[in-house]
């Protein structure tokens, strides 16, 4: 599912040199061993009770905050997330934690009449067992804690295999949440493709984010073994920008958008479709935007693109724009470790990998719209539909369009980039598989329903 790995290694990708783990991988017994671990805990975590469930979210809650200023650094470190962005994904992490603590006390089903006759039915929710969830690096505590934590308050038992490139993030997050849950309630798995394949082929309900390539191969393992698995992958997102946008704001927001975190996420936008006369005034706006963007070391505050997670992803990025029109950026830093200058291009071929591949970087391209019609059609263009977003001064023309967009998401003049928590998460077509993420969704999710069938005894 991922490329398999004999050692555990994590390095700084502002500063390569700096290694944070290395270690042999525990190998596919050493998953089997930890879903076993967890499959012998969850009965006792299931039936112990809200308040104890409640309770022990809570606890995570209070020592994830408690040990924000560390989570942040560890986060800027090892996977290079500029220091803003960093402090604002601890607090969002902290806030899940909390969000889903008070879970344990929603209703678990429902209660109907029978169509005829006396008695009553019931519907009623129960967790799976043990969920495996594999999850990326760009957002290591938010992502498995908006996995882990709806699972936990349900009932199941928790087994995380996080990418190597975040792997002492996941650690450090394990430590935290372990201290408060009981012994195999909750395991952080590391290693690659071979503990990976190991844990989709034992838990009882799998969650995956990454790529499309590696979650189709996870949604493959998971049905066939017939157990629910939801799998968010890759996304080739566009900014729609109306004639009657306000430019110099939608070129602010859309560059935030391409090159945040060096556009190292699946919200990012990679496609800028300016739709009739927008198309000269933000053709001068966005690449003035984009060489605003304060692009360096990840711990400066001021750092809004900092370094791309490793040599293969920055060699990819640079590769982008080759032989193409560039309007901004088209450069490769001279900096310490793997960065690239938010970058836009032009005249790009229809045919072109830009326009059909997700780079997961900062690199988008501007192409023009005649309307809104075309516009639509040619954000349907693409295998992938994570978000969208769309910027008008007007309600009419952007209600028109949004129903036709091919979209799990669509943001009105706001950056592509963002997340809700308590709502659904998700995309459509090769963007993702299965129920949504987040919000009560998850919840459901991670349960299965029963129908109970209750009629008395004798009739009086």
């Amino acid at each position: 599912m991922t490329t398999a790995v004999s050692s555990v290694t994590s390095r700084n990708p502002a500063d390569p040199s700096d290694v944070l783990v290395s270690f042999p991988a525990p190998g596919a017994f050493a998953a089997v061993a930890a879903v076993e671990r967890a499959r012998a805990a969850q009965p006792n975590w299931s039936t112990g009770g809200a308040a104890a469930r409640s309770s022990a979210l809570g606890a995570v809650a209070a020592a994830l905050e408690a040990a924000a200023d560390e989570l942040t650094a560890l986060a800027v470190r090892e996977v290079g997330k500029p220091l803003t962005e960093a402090r604002a994904e601890v607090a969002r992490t902290v806030a899940i934690w909390r969000y889903y603590a008070q879970a344990p006390y929603e209703p678990l089903g429902a209660v109907h009449e029978t169509a005829a006759g006396p008695g009553l039915l019931l519907t009623r929710r129960r967790p799976y067992g043990v969920a495996g969830l594999l999850t990326p690096w760009n957002f290591p505590f938010a992502i498995p804690s908006w996995k882990a934590a709806p699972a936990l308050a349900a009932g199941n038992t928790v087994v995380l295999k996080p990418a190597p490139e975040a792997t002492a993030c996941a650690r450090r997050l394990a430590a935290l949440v372990e201290q408060a849950l009981p012994a195999g309630v909750f395991t952080v798995l590391p290693g690659g493709a071979t503990e990976g394949n190991a844990l989709v082929s034992a838990a009882d309900v799998v969650s995956f984010t990454g790529s499309t390539a590696v979650g189709r191969a996870v949604v493959h393992t998971a049905t066939a073994r017939g157990i629910p698995v939801q799998a968010e992958m890759g996304g080739l997102n566009a900014a729609l920008v109306l004639p009657d946008a306000d430019i110099e704001r939608a070129a602010l927001h859309i560059a935030a958008a391409i090159a945040g975190y060096a556009g190292q996420k699946c919200t990012a936008t990679s496609r800028v479709i300016a739709v009739g006369a927008a198309l000269d005034p933000l053709r001068e706006a966005l690449p003035e935007a984009l060489r605003a963007v304060a692009v360096g070391d990840p711990a400066d505050a001021s750092t809004v693109c900092g370094p791309l997670i490793n040599e293969p992803a920055r060699d990819r990025v640079s590769r982008a724009w080759d032989g193409l029109s560039v309007l901004a950026g088209g450069t490769v830093p001279g900096l310490p470790g793997w960065y690239a200058a938010p970058t836009l291009v032009e005249k790009v071929p229809p045919d072109h990998p830009l326009l059909r591949e997700e780079v997961f970087g900062p690199v988008a391209a501007l192409l023009p719209a005649d309307d809104l019609a075309h516009a639509v059609r040619i954000t349907n263009s693409v295998p992938y539909g994570l978000v969208t977003s769309v910027h008008s001064a007007g309600l009419d023309p952007v209600l028109h369009g949004l129903d036709r967009l091919d979209t799990g998401m669509i943001r009105v003049n706001a950056p592509s980039t963002g997340v809700d928590f308590h709502l659904p998460f998700g995309g459509a077509k090769e963007s993702g598989h299965g129920p949504r993420e987040q919000g009560r969704a998850a919840l459901e999710f991670y349960t299965s329903s029963r129908t109970y069938t209750l009629s008395p005894a004798e009739t009086m």
